[in-house]
């Protein structure tokens, strides 16, 4: 079926001159390699059965632990990935990437094991687990950007960032029985307004409280309003319950938005007063801007002048 596409100067648009588009889903740029060494790895699958019994359970061992690693790999891509996106981000709590790279050493020893060539099979086994790591890299092993951030704060703060990812969900599978792109375009355009919320939150943990009534009664109640109307439209196809449905999610997109940018805003003031009070401590030692140390004005110098105005006197000449 064809996609409507549309952008803010495309005729029609849905949103305005200033809707944003629904985010990318973060993706590794290594992804595809899995796929290709699962691939290379079918000739275990292929020649097991024409193998004695022996050997044909040794070659579909060793393909089901390819297979495996690679889906481990895969989904260690995609942790590293939504944790490079964020600026503060919790290290996977399962090494998978390792994990995976173990068990592709395992596989290929596994698969080239034969009687008294043990050492050998070893070797392979340790060969391809290092090509593992030197193909996928390690795992994330640090916190990011965690440094002062409350843990239990954050972990309320991510089960409300789950659970309002749910009511988006929702949302979505139900626009989707309608069949609509454009209802489908608008629902994704909300998400893409929710998801900014949801980032200044997880940035910022202390303003859960501010936002919780947003983060879980509201989407709840846009959850609750999608699926209605979803079940009233497909027998009815009524405008009038569209165009409700459509005003309903245009005054939530307006009030999530000024929240975002409210708490945006209160960061700023909450930086002028830490830089207030501290000026005003160092005031009290006794410590002003003239006792500042200043730089040493060198203008007159010509020599200094000239390598300020001449970056080419800089370098050395042979």
């Amino acid at each position: 079926m064809a996609e409507r596409f549309g952008g803010r100067f495309s005729p029609g648009n849905l949103l305005g001159s200033d809707a944003r588009p629904p985010r990318k889903p973060v993706r590794h740029r290594f992804t595809g390699r899995t796929r290709w060494i699962t691939a290379a790895a079918t000739p275990f699958l292929l020649t097991a059965f024409f193998q004695p019994p022996v050997e044909m359970v040794a070659n579909l061992a060793a393909f089901g632990m390819m297979a495996s690693a690679m889906w481990m790999t895969r989904e260690g891509l995609q942790a590293e990935a939504e944790y490079d996106a964020r600026r503060t981000a919790r290290r996977p709590a399962i090494p998978r990437k390792l994990f995976g790279g173990i068990l592709t050493g395992v596989g290929l020893a596994v698969g080239a094991a034969e009687p008294g060539a043990i050492s050998g099979a070893a070797v392979i086994g340790f060969a391809g687990a290092l090509m593992h790591w030197l193909a996928f890299g390690p795992d994330p092993m640090r916190d990011k950007g965690m440094e002062g951030v409350d843990s239990f704060q954050q972990d309320r703060v991510a089960r409300m960032v789950e659970e309002g990812q749910r009511h988006l969900d929702g949302m979505r599978d139900a626009i989707a029985r309608t069949g609509d792109r454009r209802l489908e375009a608008r629902v994704s355009m909300f998400q893409a307004i929710v998801h900014d919320l949801f980032e200044q939150v997880q940035q910022d943990p202390g303003d859960l409280g501010a936002v919780r009534r947003y983060m879980g009664v509201y989407l709840l109640g846009a959850r609750d309003a999608t699926v209605k109307f979803a079940d009233l439209y497909v027998q009815t196809h009524d405008d009038r319950a569209r165009a409700d449905w459509e005003n309903l999610l245009a005054d939530l997109e307006t009030n999530f938005a000024a929240r975002t940018k409210q708490l945006i805003s209160g960061g700023r003031t909450d930086l002028d007063i830490e830089i207030s009070v501290l000026r005003d401590r160092l005031a009290r030692e006794g410590v002003t801007a003239s006792d500042r140390p200043a730089v040493e004005d060198r203008s007159d110098d010509p020599f200094a002048a000239g390598i300020l105005l001449d970056p080419e006197r800089t370098k050395v000449r042979r």
